[in-house]
């Protein structure tokens, strides 16, 4: 069957290697797989596929998600035109989804429960200490709105997708004669020089007048909008204040302690002198190699009996012990020590002085280990204020846990739209944060789970109590909205300053880039690289082979040297704009391929590389065929 999917893939996969990351653009453009939902009403689906609702709500949700990382990440509003896409992405993803399990299915992809169970329980949001725990697994579903049942279920169909994919990726190869085509493009070097000619040597010629910041300004409206804010009132539960709140039982202390005993054991500890022998980081081999003579002498004299004490202020090196006879206290194991120092030193016996000089990046250490401190059990009585401190996290843990599940079942029941009654109901402490953007405010910071509660459309304009929020595993929040500002224009006259710097910066860029392509043509007619420049007022960079990953170039410099087109025995020039304004003047001059056979271990590494891109070109083929063969209704008030 495997191969049978290959052998149809094979007119696909050059598509999905090379066209894979523009496809958003592309279904932006023509309408993805070609089909619009002309239903009059309002449709309870994001999109329909092959006939299976897609709901609303998740791609929604989905999407304030997505918003808000992106606004955290800008600290900004998102442009419309990115907005636009993103929402493309987000319902695409969804789409993908779909098709996959349905396929995966058709198929007959078949996940067992114990599959299942396993990447539940395996799942790091649910770990504490690198265990499963169901309770932390309650609290996280719940903060989702999942119920254990139901992300079980989306568990299952990931599981089935992933198979049909994994089956997919498995007929991916690549012959001898492909890797070495591989080899000889991926390794390939070209040796170049470059000048930078940035946009701002053209600035100050740029004109400036108000018909041009007047078209600027309204040809880049999403620049100049103030950010879209609430007024909150919110309400907090904190794990600290539960605790101070937590009354000490004393039988029940005594209890808790007994159960956690273990956690009170006093470590052992172990008294150490020693002598230092320094070795300076930047010393040859015959200073270290008499630094190591040195320290074995003294460990000699100490073995034979003469006291350490004194040979330590004779010849150690450590100012801090020298004046003390050596004397490092008491040391934990690992306890701000270095690794090798502290295995050596737990490895000894009471009164014995290292066999060897231990080595460390200070130099070499003469070890003698003077007393031993074993581990120790402490009473209640010994650590009672460390105790009860325990215990009453512990038990606020708890409560918190109960709370949190409360609020939420009576949030989700509608059962009240009064913030203040519920904070007095479950002690919650109140406040307002006058100011809350897409980016968070003070004093709630900026969380992501949050923002996406915040400016949903049922709290931020319907007057829903939004929440309860985690902001940390110790904190809590449900808010109100008691105002809403929507993001609005500011007047050019407001924000002029800003408008006339992105004239001359743009203006700048543009004339800069003229330059360098009027350059360009200099030297395509036999002009010389360096007199051209220096008209310019630039200079190039000494000659070199670069591969296609050298991180020292500018990655548009890199990537159009080695897309330029290159004949043996002439130099190739290009004129290549520049992200952050102005261009850059290119000369190629070599062109040496690459080979394998140089480093066995890395051509290894390299064809395995190669080889899951191939497989990876074959799973976006098969999902590229999917999409084709699909039918797909969209509901474009998905996003409104």
């Amino acid at each position: 069957m495997l191969q049978d999917i290959r052998d149809k893939l094979k007119a696909w996969r050059w598509l999905g290697i090379f066209m894979l990351g523009v496809l958003i653009v592309i279904f932006a453009a023509w309408g993805s797989y070609g089909v619009v939902d002309l239903s009059f009403g309002t449709p309870s689906y994001a999109a329909k596929v092959n006939g299976e609702e897609v709901p609303l709500t998740a791609v929604q949700q989905a999407w304030q998600q997505r918003q808000s990382q992106y606004q955290q990440q800008l600290k900004a509003d998102i442009p419309l035109e990115q907005r636009r896409l993103l929402q493309q992405q987000v319902m695409d993803e969804y789409i993908d989804r779909t098709l996959l399990r349905q396929r995966a299915q058709q198929r007959g992809m078949h996940v067992d429960d114990a599959a299942v169970g396993s990447a539940y329980q395996s799942e790091a949001a649910f770990q504490v200490d690198g265990k499963f725990s169901e309770q932390v697994a309650r609290g996280v579903l719940l903060q989702s709105g999942l119920t254990p049942a139901g992300y079980e279920a989306q568990l299952r169909n990931q599981l089935q997708s992933a198979q049909l994919l994994q089956a997919i990726q498995a007929t991916g190869f690549l012959t001898e004669t492909e890797l070495q085509h591989i080899f000889a493009l991926e390794n390939e070097q070209r040796e170049l020089r470059f000048a930078l000619l940035p946009g701002t040597r053209f600035e100050a010629a740029v004109p400036i007048d108000q018909g041009r910041l007047q078209a600027w300004y309204d040809a880049h409206p999403d620049d100049y909008q103030s950010a879209e804010s609430v007024r909150l009132q919110y309400a907090e539960l904190r794990l600290d204040g539960l605790a101070d709140a937590v009354t000490v039982d004393e039988a029940d202390l005594q209890k808790w302690y007994e159960a956690n005993k273990a956690r009170y054991v006093e470590e052992e500890q172990r008294h150490a002198r020693h002598v230092l022998i320094a070795v300076p980081e930047n010393a040859d081999a015959a200073a270290r190699a008499a630094a190591l003579k040195k320290a074995q002498d003294v460990a000699a004299q100490a073995r034979a009996g003469k006291d350490f004490a004194a040979l330590a202020r004779q010849y150690s090196d450590d100012t801090g012990s020298k004046g003390s006879g050596g004397d490092l206290g008491w040391l934990r194991a690992g306890a701000s020590i270095d690794k090798n120092f502290s295995a050596a030193l737990f490895a000894m016996k009471t009164g014995a002085v290292s066999d060897n000089p231990v080595k460390t990046q200070f130099g070499y250490h003469v070890i003698k280990l003077e007393e031993i401190q074993g581990t120790a059990g402490k009473s209640l009585a010994d650590a009672r204020p460390q105790i009860e401190t325990d215990y009453k996290r512990e038990r606020a843990s708890e409560l918190f846990g109960d709370r949190q599940e409360q609020l939420q079942q009576k949030l989700e029941r509608g059962g009240s739209s009064d913030l203040a009654a519920l904070a007095k109901e479950f002690g919650l402490q109140t406040g307002e944060a006058a100011k809350y953007t897409r980016s968070g405010g003070a004093p709630l910071g900026n969380n992501a789970d949050l923002n996406e509660v915040v400016f949903s459309a049922d709290v931020v304009n319907g007057g829903r109590i939004g929440g309860p929020v985690a902001l940390g595993t110790d904190r809590l929040v449900i808010v109100k909205v008691l105002e809403h500002v929507p993001a609005r224009a500011r007047p050019l006259a407001e924000v002029l300053d800003e408008v006339v710097a992105a004239v001359r910066k743009e203006g700048g860029s543009v004339a800069a880039r003229k330059a360098a392509d009027e350059a360009v043509k200099q030297l395509a007619g036999g002009a010389d690289l360096n007199a051209v420049l220096k008209t310019l007022g630039v200079s190039a960079t000494a000659p070199r082979l670069v591969g296609r990953g050298d991180p020292q170039l500018p990655v548009q410099v890199r990537d159009a040297a080695f897309a330029l087109p290159f004949t043996a025995g002439k130099s190739s020039y290009k004129s290549v704009p520049l992200e952050d304004g102005g261009a850059a003047i290119l000369a190629v001059s070599q062109v040496k391929p690459g080979t394998s056979g140089a480093n066995a271990a890395n051509d290894q590494q390299q064809a395995g590389q190669w080889l899951k891109r191939e497989r990876e070109g074959e799973s976006a083929a098969y999902q590229l065929e999917m999409r084709a063969r699909a039918t797909v209704k969209r509901n474009d008030a998905t996003f409104n």
